[in-house]
């Protein structure tokens, strides 16, 4: 299986591998001191660029490249309402409630910096 990879901007590299090790079930797999980290879930593979990383640098144009915004990676889960109720216990900041509609259930919450992750429950079959 060939890995997607995705490259979220972050501030604080300890606190971005607890979030997605420990309340989003990825896996580290590689990490360079508080610049650059690489978790893993399944066949994605998201960067994690702190202060300092090459892919954190400023545009030509002086633009800074900053964590949040609203394009997402989304998460397939098993039990949305299962995992809405483990991370409000966890404190996770959420964007909106659940939507449903013909592809399933969804509802968007935040990293530590703002990156936005859509959970996503399909629909019985």
């Amino acid at each position: 299986m060939t890995p997607v990879t995705v490259r979220y901007q972050i501030t604080d590299m300890d606190r971005s591998i607890a979030f997605y090790t420990n309340v989003l079930g990825f896996e580290l797999g590689q990490r360079s001191g508080s610049a650059f980290a690489a978790v893993n879930r399944g066949n994605l593979r998201l960067v994690l660029s702190g202060p300092g990383a090459s892919g954190s640098r400023p545009m030509p144009d002086g633009r800074a490249q900053t964590p949040g915004g609203w394009n997402r990676i989304i998460v397939y889960v098993d039990d949305l309402a299962a995992m809405i109720a483990q991370l409000e216990k966890a404190r996770v900041v959420f964007r909106n409630t659940v939507e449903a509609g013909p592809g399933g259930k969804q509802i968007m919450i935040e990293d530590p910096d703002t990156n936005p992750i859509e959970l996503h429950e399909a629909p019985a079959t």
